[in-house]
């Protein structure tokens, strides 16, 4: 059983009385371990692509399970807890709290938790460990470059141990050295057994990744080729 399944994902918006098909008849599947890009233009559907999976959105119509469990009709309130307990994000702008410490920014998705203020500490500086950031715990965003307030989402990403890691075009802001750095990081938390799926428009770094899903106008391309087009469990028949 794949970690995440797609079946027949379509999300539509209404705007100004305009119908936009963000994703139109999407089927994927992701095995635990996996690490892949997805990659498209802006406007292709690849970032609403990634809220759906990464429980931040629900479609219009469709199934989705995430480690057997149907997800797609859950409540906000059931989606959070999805995000809280399976899935880590980082973001291109970092999403740091610029008034809080390294480290009171690490446990944020603990004091969500409900974990004790030990546990936080603790977890967050081995988290911020992992990533070589342990002697800046007490520094303040403002006060790190950008590849290390980077490595400190990606600390915050990992406090609650999460299975499914999701970055959304984490190099952006960054100069290539810093860039290729944050991916080794990223490299390395694959190696450890996480499923790590990074969102870009660059083909660069897309071909780094074992595995790609190149989305075009809300579907997924390639789709002839089940493997190139993320369904590789299905017969080529069903693909969309």
């Amino acid at each position: 059983m794949a970690m995440l399944e797609l079946r027949d994902i379509t999300k539509v918006y209404h705007l100004g009385g305009e119908e936009i098909r963000a994703l139109d008849g999407v089927s994927l599947d992701i095995e635990g371990g996996e690490f892949i890009s997805i990659i498209g233009p802006s406007g292709s559907g690849k970032s609403t692509l990634m809220h759906i999976l990464g429980c931040l959105d629900s479609p219009s119509t469709g199934t989705i399970r995430l480690d057997g469990t149907e997800i797609q009709g859950a409540s906000p309130r059931e989606l959070a807890l999805v995000r809280n307990r399976k899935i880590g994000f980082v973001f291109q702008f970092f999403n740091l709290l610029p008034k809080l410490s390294v480290l009171q920014n690490v446990e944020l998705p603990m004091i969500y938790a409900g974990m004790s203020s030990r546990e936080r500490y603790e977890r967050g500086m081995a988290a911020l460990k992992t990533v070589g950031l342990e002697n800046r715990s007490k520094h303040r965003p403002s006060q790190l470059s950008g590849g290390q307030q980077q490595r400190v989402a990606i600390a915050r990403a990992l406090v609650n141990n999460p299975r499914l890691i999701f970055a959304d075009e984490p190099t952006g802001n960054l100069d290539s050295h810093t860039g290729e750095m944050i991916l080794e990081t990223f490299r390395a938390l694959h190696r450890e057994g996480r499923t790590i799926i990074i969102v870009t428009h660059d083909p660069e770094i897309a071909a780094l990744t074992p595995r790609r899903i190149e989305i075009r106008d809300g579907k997924i391309a390639d789709k002839l080729d089940p493997t190139l087009a993320g369904l590789k469990h299905l017969p080529t028949a069903q693909a969309n």
